[in-house]
């Protein structure tokens, strides 16, 4: 079956992924309108479906609130609008009219339906692009709009895709909410009644929500359930809206910005939205977020294939307190665990001494590091390691060289205070000048000192985002910001192709398919206590993969919290994402480096699994009994079992835990005792977890598949 395929005589198009279809087709109007979005259909059963939209109830009605492919602010639909626009003349809305369709082959195994429109009256072009590929059930989905015309417009709202649901009896919302070090936590609440709004206002993805959404009708599990979702590949301000009629149908709008911001398209300009990536599964949430890590490996992460190294970085060790000396120190101790990468963190730069003063100015201190960074880069690369350093591109403390020379590249407003955050001010990313003045420094500094990895941080969201005077002011700053930040990354990764970048904000404030295209990994939170991170950990994972995850083990009491957990808990937790440490190690005892050094080299062994693996949630983050995790290799030749509890209650059965996708017929040895164990009996009867007794217990079981005929 093809990919894509049409009726022109119905003007149905009809999408088709591995397990799924999406159909849609061309109204009455000449509006763009769905169909379908779910199992599996032949173009004969999409043109069946392709029936007119039931006729209003009421004049108070109008247009269908949900059901168009990209709503339109017209006279008579009064539902969120996808599509804003505000002519010369003052005039608003667009009125569909079809000019043409392509049908693209961007790749192999892929291929892209745009359909191309243009207003009746105005001279704008609407191209929606719909991508599909022959590996995935992720549809990809984005828009153009172009200015054909001599007159300028204002885009007041330009959504990447808009989604429409079919007819439930219920419908829940999943999503995820938050704040510095406490982001991801994930909540399912029943879809409310009108419109459910989802946002970043602060010109970053953000700590307090993230762009996607799932929804099902109530009754799906991690096994079971038809699911439908979406996610935005956006680095900035963002806006999700979910709707749910009085007539009973739902459907949700997804793209750049925030209330209040326009986008001014003069004469010959295009504007192209980020992608909107949707899913459809129906089975459960599980499925949906192995397809998510799936997709997100093959086709949205630069280097999924590469191995993360095992990493130490120096930040809760010193603080800002960071001189050669020390970081050799700490370096010689890491490397001894087995540490694959040492990255320097804050402090190693200008007069920085603290959070007062010296961003912006980035050459390594002289009274630190006398002779530059490269002894300690030699050092580190000496002791068979990789070298990396953390860095602030968009920040200037005003207590710097920078600011001093150029006040006017900070994000102010003329006349009014400037706010300060941290202590620090946001460079103005939009202008040019900056991103090139930032990409300049960025390359010579990896260049110069054989940087490996660069971990991008940036610690306050944006204000003050106004130029006035020029054209658009702040409304371009918006996605302009965005774009230029997107610029310097892909600059610096085509300079150097094997550098590796986390990208940071804060902790999670910055993770999204955007930035994930153009980074290795994340830094999920500044929170390293393990008990609050399984939360945190969960809630990411829903959509994010956990080779893009980053995870340290830190010291006890945790700095943040003061809570103590076993070093064996803290290593389990993040060995379920990219290992880190990120602790005192001139303070740990020698049993603690004996017992860390095991666990290190035990993550190596099972990392190709951790990273690569599908991933099964076998109990949740919080309740009464264990939280466990499974990752399954390919062909389900291995499986790796993580199981963390926090305290036994007295009296509670120890219930098996059933694994997941194991060949049946088939056995597996456990790697640490050689106990072999039956597949039908671990999947079908289940597998009691041999954790330690006491709080903070966890394990860790490593199974491989035994050829068939081993005795």
């Amino acid at each position: 079956m093809p990919l894509i395929s049409h009726s022109p005589e119905a003007g149905v198009w009809l999408l088709t992924t591995p397990h799924t279809s999406y159909a849609l087709r061309i109204d009455e109007t000449g509006a763009p309108g769905h169909i379908a979005w779910g199992p599996k259909l032949s173009l004969a059963e999409a043109m069946d479906l392709a029936v007119p939209p039931e006729k209003a109830q009421s004049s108070f009605e109008g247009r269908r609130a949900v059901g168009e492919e990209l709503p339109a602010d017209d006279g008579l639909h009064y539902g969120p609008p996808s599509l804003q626009v505000r002519h010369a003349d003052g005039t608003r809305g667009f009125e569909w009219c079809l000019q043409g369709h392509e049908v693209l082959r961007p790749s192999p195994g892929a291929e892209e339906l745009v359909l191309r429109f243009r207003d009746r009256l105005y001279a704008l072009e609407v191209a929606l692009h719909y991508r599909v590929r022959e590996d995935t059930d992720v549809i990809e989905r984005r828009t153009v709009l172009r200015n054909v015309g001599n007159a300028p417009f204002d885009l007041l709202r330009a959504d990447s895709a808009a989604w429409t649901l079919p007819p439930l009896p219920a419908y829940r919302l999943s999503h995820v909410t938050g704040q510095w070090s406490a982001e991801t936590q994930l909540h399912r609440e029943p879809l409310a009644h009108g419109e459910t709004v989802l946002t970043s206002r602060r010109g970053i993805t953000s700590h307090h929500a993230n762009p996607w959404v799932m929804v099902d009708a109530g009754d799906a599990d991690e096994e079971h359930g038809r699911v439908w979702s979406a996610v935005l590949g956006w680095s900035g301000s963002w806006r999700i809206t979910a709707q749910r009629t009085p007539g009973g149908r739902a459907g949700f709008t997804a793209g750049v910005g925030h209330e209040g911001v326009l986008l001014p398209l003069g004469p010959g300009e295009t504007f192209e939205t980020p992608v909107c990536s949707g899913l459809f599964t129906d089975g459960g949430f599980g499925a949906a977020t192995r397809a998510w890590h799936a997709y997100i490996r093959a086709h949205v992460l630069p280097r999924a294939d590469e191995m993360a190294p095992v990493l130490y970085n120096s930040w809760e060790a010193t603080g800002f307190d960071v001189d050669e000396n020390g970081q050799k120190t700490l370096a010689k101790e890491a490397a001894a665990l087995g540490v694959e990468l040492f990255v320097v963190d804050d402090g190693w730069f200008g007069t920085r001494r603290s959070d007062r003063s010296g961003l912006g100015d980035w050459t390594p201190a002289p009274d630190r590091f006398p002779e530059g960074l490269g002894p300690l880069a030699d050092h580190v690369h000496g002791l068979g390691m990789q070298f990396g350093i953390w860095v602030e591109p968009e920040m200037v403390n005003p207590d710097s060289d920078l600011y001093r020379s150029r006040p006017d590249w900070v994000l102010h407003l003329p006349g009014r205070p400037r706010t300060e955050m941290r202590n620090q001010l946001v460079l103005d990313f939009s202008r040019q000048e900056v991103a090139d003045w930032a990409y300049g420094w960025l390359t010579r500094l990896v260049a110069d000192h054989r940087i490996d990895f660069l971990k991008w941080d940036m610690n306050r969201a944006i204000g003050e985002a106004g130029r006035p005077g020029e054209p658009g002011g702040g409304d371009v700053l918006w996605t302009r910001y965005v774009t230029n930040l997107y610029g310097v990354l892909d600059r610096l990764r085509a300079d150097h192709p094997g550098l590796r970048i986390e990208t940071c904000s804060g902790g999670g404030g910055r993770v999204d398919l955007g930035v994930l295209a153009r980074t290795d990994q994340a830094w999920t939170s500044d929170n390293t206590d393990a008990v609050d991170r399984l939360a945190i950990q969960h809630g990411f994972a829903q959509i994010y993969p956990a080779c893009s995850m980053s995870a340290w083990v830190t010291d006890a009491p945790n700095q943040l919290t003061g809570r103590s957990v076993p070093l064996s808990f803290r290593f389990h937790v993040a060995m379920s994402g990219l290992l880190g440490i990120g602790g005192d190690l001139t303070r740990w005892t020698d049993d603690e480096l004996t017992e860390a050094a095991g666990l290190v080299a035990t993550y190596k062994r099972v990392r190709h699994l951790v990273q690569r693996g599908a991933m099964y949630r076998l109990g949740g983050p919080v309740g009464e009994g264990p939280t466990v995790v499974q990752y399954l290799g390919d062909g389900a030749e291995e499986a790796l079992i993580l199981a963390w509890q926090r305290g036994p209650r007295h009296g509670a059965p120890h219930q098996p835990v059933r694994l997941r996708g194991l060949t049946p017929g088939s056995r597996y040895r456990d790697m640490d005792t050689g106990t072999v164990h039956h597949a039908r009996v671990l999947t079908d009867y289940g597998l009691r977890l041999d954790l330690p007794r006491g709080d903070w217990a966890s394990t860790l079981l490593h199974l491989v598949r035994l050829p068939e005929g081993t005795p």
